[in-house]
């Protein structure tokens, strides 16, 4: 039975046809080791509900269409509004989390009363092999996620008080492409309540083995404008201007655009000399290297563009 330490949560997994992994993520929701009650809530994005999955009880599993915008935001926000639960954590339908995930995270949400999320650290999955990425800090700063969100600020770890993300607003639906979406709700919540963080593993994550594979690099570049556009704090720091701006330069030398890759080359320079994401574009727009080769590169060392 839920309780004041132990509120009920649901797990928001939003999903598009890979049935075997959806069942991963479920089975692994409702083996949480957590005392309150877990339930699973699969959206499904564009497909039809496959109803058999549906359980009773403390570890329920619900199924619903996306009633929203298609698209990994609009599922997300159609789980939001249907929960009423305390808490709701999201989930992609590739990945899985350890048993002690929602204890560990509740525990730490009691400890800091004004967070609106905790997020924890992960387990990456690609090509046969796992790599763990952890944050040591009990709390992302403002900071720290202007000069650029942490590859551990995974949402398939992110716990929220739904209540919270409801006045928030919610998942952006209307980011181009849906890009950036996780990073534009970081930001969101950074500038209201402190970010929390449990250091420890807790959640297992797919790896993309192909990064720039399917990439529409124009929406791409149009909401990286965006996000600078809608957030001042971001132009007001060097390094985070800098880093977003060499990201729409790659997006641009990506699109073969070379006015637009230098245009924002010079932007990105003039913040910091030292963001590699200016002369990566600068090398795609002459021809010396391709943007999936780069991305491929990048992806091995846990990073992304």
């Amino acid at each position: 039975m839920s309780t004041s330490a132990s509120p009920a949560v649901t797990a928001i997994v939003p999903t598009r046809g890979r049935a075997e992994l959806l069942q991963r993520a479920v089975d692994a929701i409702r083996a949480q080791d957590y005392p309150g009650d877990v339930h699973c809530l699969v959206v499904y994005d564009g497909t039809e509900p496959d109803f058999s999955l549906c359980r009773d009880g403390r570890r329920s599993v619900l199924v619903c269409s996306n009633t929203r915008k298609p698209g990994l935001a609009g599922a997300r926000n159609t789980g939001i509004i249907l929960t009423q639960t305390e808490l709701v954590a999201f989930c992609g339908d590739d990945d899985a989390w350890l048993p002690g995930k929602l204890s560990a995270q509740a525990r730490r949400l009691a400890e800091v009363p004004d967070a609106a999320l905790v997020s924890c650290g992960i387990r990456i999955e690609s090509g046969g092999h796992t790599c763990d990425h952890r944050l040591d800090a009990t709390e992302v700063s403002t900071d720290e996620l202007l000069r650029g969100p942490p590859a551990e600020l995974h949402p398939s770890s992110f716990l929220f008080r739904r209540q919270r993300l409801v006045d928030l607003g919610m998942v952006d639906e209307d980011a181009p492409g849906g890009f950036g979406v996780d990073y534009e709700l970081l930001l969101r919540v950074a500038r209201e309540s402190p970010v929390a963080n449990v250091p420890e593993v807790h959640a297992l994550v797919r790896g993309n083995d192909e990064p720039g594979s399917g990439r529409d690099w124009g929406a791409t570049a149009t909401a990286l404008a965006r996000l600078l556009d809608g957030y001042p704090e971001l132009r007001g720091s060097r390094a985070g201007e800098a880093r977003v701006a060499g990201q729409i330069a790659f997006a641009h030398a990506a699109l073969g655009d070379r006015r637009e890759t230098l245009r924002w080359v010079r932007r990105t320079v003039r913040r910091d000399p030292r963001q590699a994401l200016a002369y990566l574009a600068l090398a795609i727009a002459s021809g010396l290297v391709t943007p999936d080769a780069v991305l491929r590169r990048l992806h091995r060392r846990g990073r992304v563009v």
